[in-house]
């Protein structure tokens, strides 16, 4: 089944050219692999781990499928066309955009799809310079289709450049937060991880950070517990980058990494901590949660503890019972609680 930007695009193949084509932060969907049939060869870039292994499974000679932030250098560098979805967290297209003008040849076509309330109505105020005006090709199904001529090629600033930064204070030392665009919270420590992070508990042995966005909590685990082995898992490709500058910056090693859900974790942790995410996308989702919870036991050793920190009216305990037991609340500010398990 497509998603709705997807048929947009589907219903509009007829206008695409048969030339080398890069898909820029596609959906989890069939589109790219239907679209691979139509054109010379498809290259498929997104920055989500879970649209990516979805895809991966329908890759073939005229479909290459890669994650991260930008294309591995083994790729081809240059593509005719280019077919971008609007990202959902607006901040990041800018860097986007970049991206596209980067792989784009000269007088190269850029093709943008999104949602009405994504953002992508203004497109023409947010393209760099170096494009023609958008065209609004379609207007299907809550979403807009737009094409704009690549004249100005541009290499893709260093990722350095793209990063903004802010302190926070732990135990008398002064930590460096590094944030790429669209990472959650990227201009200051948010709240729930604020009291998160009074009410650490003692950590050893492997610790893993679920959601890790910009690495706030491994970093602060790391360094209080400097003799734990910390790992860093997250969805999106842009977040683990951030999670990765933000340790380096502060002299941390540990072993960061993609992973849908707990999926790619290996059972033997001793704790595993969290500011778990509740949106999907546009929308208010506790599903990802809600399976983080149920998942998490299977990964823990005995003796180890589970920590969240949620917004207040998130149902989380129900599911924290099911699968925990008693339900332990060891702070409650009144919008945010901190929920403990210990794991006898």
């Amino acid at each position: 089944m497509l998603c709705p930007t997807s048929l947009v695009l589907e219903r509009n193949f007829d206008e695409f050219d048969s030339v080398n084509t890069l898909l820029i932060n596609h959906e989890s969907d069939s589109l790219a692999s239907l679209f691979s049939q139509q054109v010379a060869a498809c290259h498929a870039l997104s920055l989500d781990y879970q649209h990516f292994t979805t895809l991966k499974q329908q890759a073939s000679e005229r479909l290459q499928c890669h994650f991260g932030v930008n294309l591995p250098k083994q790729a081809p560098q240059q593509y005719e066309q280019v077919i971008l979805y609007y990202p959902k967290a607006k901040p990041l297209a800018r860097y986007l955009f970049a991206l596209a003008q980067s792989h784009l040849t000269e007088n190269g076509i850029l093709w943008v799809v999104g949602e009405n309330k994504s953002g992508v109505k203004t497109l023409a105020k947010q393209l760099p310079d170096g494009f023609s005006a958008p065209i609004k090709q379609d207007n299907a199904r809550h979403c807009l289709l737009f094409s704009s001529v690549c004249h100005t090629p541009t290499p893709m600033p260093p990722l350095q450049q793209w990063l903004s930064h802010y302190p926070i204070e732990v135990d008398g030392e002064t930590l460096q937060i590094s944030m790429l665009p669209g990472v959650f919270s990227d201009k200051r420590l948010d709240k729930g991880s604020e009291l998160f992070l009074k009410h650490m508990p003692e950590l050893k042995g492997r610790v893993l950070d679920f959601g890790c966005g910009c690495g706030v909590i491994g970093l602060v685990a790391a360094k209080r517990y400097p003799d734990i082995k910390l790992e860093c898992i997250d969805i999106n490709a842009m977040a683990l980058a951030s999670t990765e500058l933000t340790l380096a910056s502060n002299q941390v090693n540990a072993k960061v990494y993609p992973s849908d859900g707990l999926q790619e974790v290996e059972y033997g942790l001793k704790a595993i901590l969290s500011n778990p995410p509740f949106h999907d996308g546009l929308q208010t989702s506790t599903s990802v949660a809600m399976e983080f919870i149920r998942q998490s036991k299977k990964k823990l050793k005995r003796r180890s503890v589970w920590q969240i920190v949620a917004n207040g009216h998130l149902p989380y305990s129900d599911a924290i019972a099911t699968h925990f037991g008693p339900v332990n609340i060891i702070d409650n500010d009144g919008r945010f609680k901190i929920y403990r398990q210990s794991i006898g």
